[in-house]
């Protein structure tokens, strides 16, 4: 058990107490960072431009101002795009491409005085889910160095686990927040689609990815989200909400009270929680299925009652969603051809050579893979037999939600069949890495809300992560849900030794 302060809350204690000034907790991240470039988290750092954020920060402290993430280290998926440090989406297509302006999110971040202490590792373009798919090379688990951290927002499950930051920003398009949290024993939110702006996040499959914060816990992940989450004019897909009238939403107003008329013996009281048959069938492994049957069983003693559900088209959500996101990524990534920025071959004889040479140096195997994917199922005469029908099986899978959520008011379930596996152990077969999403890819092809909480370890002391999932816009419910169980357990606590 580390003794190292690793919360926004604890930060926020040494800052607001003087102990510690934004400068000096930069400094002792960046050290961390240091002393753990092994685990390969980090794929840019500069050192001036993380001082320079927390002199800043200092200077407003210094002034009186106050806010709940005022000073605190951060860092960022290397799927945003940040000022004056390289965004490149983990490939060498965008190589030390140094962008003029900051993502929606990263300023965000920034208005509300968080330092960054660099750029995280993910899969190349968001595409893969063991962060083996970087062109940086793989990021490693930080509970055991042998085993992936999940994927695609690996680096920033593993400087948050590490204890490097309190938390880190990720995106989710297939589970890539979620997924990864579990596997590095952390907590993280994927908030319902469009609550987060797109704006300068690299794009994968625009009408699935979002943004969403990874922390140590529930608490810390509505403190970040506060911030995140808004409407955004330059995102055509950002929702605006009839409540922001009113202001933007806490996310922490519900945090520490009972739900649906619960007391403080039993909060959860009233709250009906739904186990679909799907997620606990043979694909589980034991040794995941134990602790998520422990943690069912902690959510019962706080007053849920659990429900038996189904969601009979969640085999079907690995084929739609490996239709619609590749079709997406083969349109998103034409913008990548060597002409007017990113990776440009030095040997081509014409314009058609210096595409083709371009785009596939720059590009990795499994991006090349899901763009040909793609390309092919948009491409005509096969238009209507894929894509449209993958459309179709998704509007009947976000129904099948929408019935479930008539019978219980959350979905709880695994996040991954198994834990971690071993770096380099799917890598010949691609189909098998795609079958590791199959509890996740149905909650982003609904735009749902979903959360992995950590709830015991499996294989090899490996941890596992229990997901819960909401009904849209139910994430400060669903914060609360967690922080209860959180409450009464101490797995989030853990850390690697």
């Amino acid at each position: 058990m580390s003794s190292k302060p690793q919360g926004i809350s604890e930060l926020r204690a040494l800052l607001d107490g003087k102990q510690a000034s934004a400068t000096e907790l930069a400094q002792q991240a960046l050290a961390d960072a240091k002393a753990n470039s092994a685990l390969n988290a980090f794929i840019d750092i500069r050192e001036e431009l993380t001082l320079e954020q927390a002199k800043a920060a200092d200077a407003r402290l210094a002034a009186g101002e106050t806010g709940a993430l005022l000073g605190i280290p951060t860092a960022h998926k290397d799927i945003f795009v940040t000022r004056g440090w390289a965004s490149t989406a983990g490939s060498k297509m965008l190589k030390g491409y140094i962008s003029p302006f900051d993502a929606e999110v990263v300023d965000r971040l920034n208005k509300a005085g968080t330092v960054n202490i660099g750029k995280l590792n993910c899969d190349e373009f968001a595409m893969g889910s063991s962060n083996e798919k970087s062109a940086f090379g793989p990021c490693l688990n930080p509970w055991d160095t042998s085993a992936v951290p999940g994927g695609s927002s690996g680096g920033s499950a593993v400087a948050v686990a590490a204890g490097t930051v309190p938390f880190t920003t990720g995106t989710d398009t297939g589970g890539s927040i979620r997924q990864p949290a579990s596997l590095c024993g952390i907590t993280g939110i994927k908030p319902t689609y469009g609550s987060c702006s797109r704006y300068g996040m690299i794009a994968y499959a625009s009408s699935l990815d979002q943004a969403g914060p990874m922390a140590r816990n529930a608490r810390d992940c509505a403190l970040v989200l506060n911030a995140m989450v808004g409407f955004d004019a330059k995102d055509s897909t950002s929702v605006q909400r009839p409540a922001a009238a009113q202001g933007p939403e806490d996310f922490t107003a519900l945090l520490g009270k009972p739900l649906r008329g619960g007391d403080a013996a039993k909060p959860l009281a009233g709250v009906r929680v739904g186990l679909p048959a799907e997620f606990f069938g043979d694909g589980l492994a034991a040794d995941v299925r134990s602790p998520i049957d422990q943690a069912l069983k902690q959510l019962e003693a706080l007053g849920a009652q659990l429900v038996n559900i189904s969601l009979p088209r969640t085999e079907l959500s690995i084929p739609a969603y490996y239709v619609i996101a590749p079709a997406e990524a083969s349109s998103n990534l034409s913008r990548f051809d060597g002409v007017r920025y990113g990776h440009r071959a030095t040997d081509y004889t014409d314009l058609k050579s210096m595409y083709e040479n371009s785009r596939s140096e720059g590009f990795g195997l499994e991006v090349q893979r899901r763009i040909m994917v793609g390309a092919y199922v948009l491409s005509h005469g096969y238009y209507d037999a894929y894509y449209l029908q993958a459309q179709k099986v998704r509007r009947l899978i976000a129904q099948d939600f929408q019935s479930a959520f008539q019978q219980c008011d959350f979905i709880a379930g695994p996040v991954s069949p198994t834990v971690a596996w071993n770096i380099g152990e799917l890598n010949a077969d691609p189909v098998q890495m795609y079958l590791a999403d199959i509890y996740t890819l149905s909650t982003s092809l609904a735009g749902l809300p979903g959360m992995s909480v950590p709830v015991g370890f499996g294989a090899k002391n490996r941890p596992v992560g229990l997901q819960l999932i909401g009904n849209y816009f139910k994430e400060g419910e669903l914060l609360a849900l967690a922080d209860h169980y959180q409450q009464a357990t101490d797995w989030h606590l853990r850390t690697p030794a």
